[in-house]
């Protein structure tokens, strides 16, 4: 996914999902979380556990992005693709870039975009500090990422320097009192992502609260 923690990187849905959607004796084998995810085969069976369509909602998400035909998203901490994917199919006249800086998850996107046959959906490899993504996008968006982002507002004002005119993006990530996710500790409010995002000259425009455990933002880039 996006970030990395000290010398070792995280997957960064990963917190949030072996909660959500593997059986109770996994739940509490907190040790994979804490190094490389090296197999993206055994791990597509938790991010992309059919369980998670309950509570992630992600036809309604799409949905509520109002997206153009023709439009260009980047998925950012895409992992195995479960947004990705998706947002492919909901854009076959659009382009949909999936990054992610875990070198093994981007090569498991490639094959899985190829194998599904899904021309417009294309990997990249990112860096922790900087999406690197191909192209401008109407839209970028990070699914339980945000707070795997070390230097968020550097690393934002770069981001909001590759939307197209108009673009945004989304936000969605566990609210803090949310039975399941990462450590409390490391959840972030919605008010302080607001305020991290305006200091990277980015607004917020919309806010979504269909999510049982996630709030959903949006954000502009902000009139000069």
């Amino acid at each position: 996914m996006i970030a990395r923690r000290s010398p070792r990187r995280l997957t960064a849905l990963a917190i949030g999902l072996v909660a959500l959607a593997t059986p109770v004796s996994a739940q509490h084998g907190a040790q994979p979380l804490h190094g490389r995810f090296e197999n993206p085969e055994r791990w597509a069976e938790v991010f992309d556990h059919p369980a998670r369509d309950q509570w992630q909602k992600p036809a309604e998400v799409i949905q509520a992005l109002a997206l153009a035909p023709d439009a260009v998203v980047a998925d950012i901490g895409a992992g195995t693709g479960y947004f990705a994917v998706r947002l492919a199919r909901a854009l076959p006249q659009g382009r949909v870039f999936g990054a992610d800086v875990e070198p093994g998850m981007v090569e498991h996107l490639s094959a899985r975009a190829a194998r599904e046959g899904l021309a417009n959906l294309t990997a990249h490899l990112a860096r922790p500090d900087d999406a690197r993504l191909p192209a401008p996008v109407d839209l970028a968006i990070l699914v339980d990422t945000y707070h795997h982002v070390p230097g968020r507002t550097a690393y934002f004002r770069k981001l909001a320097a590759a939307l197209k005119p108009g673009g945004r993006v989304a936000i969605i990530d566990f609210k803090l009192d949310a039975p399941v996710g990462p450590p409390r500790h490391a959840r972030i409010a919605p008010d302080r992502v607001s305020s991290e995002l305006a200091a990277a000259g980015l607004r917020r425009v919309a806010t979504h609260e269909f999510l049982p455990h996630q709030y959903f933002l949006v954000f502009a880039r902000a009139e000069p």
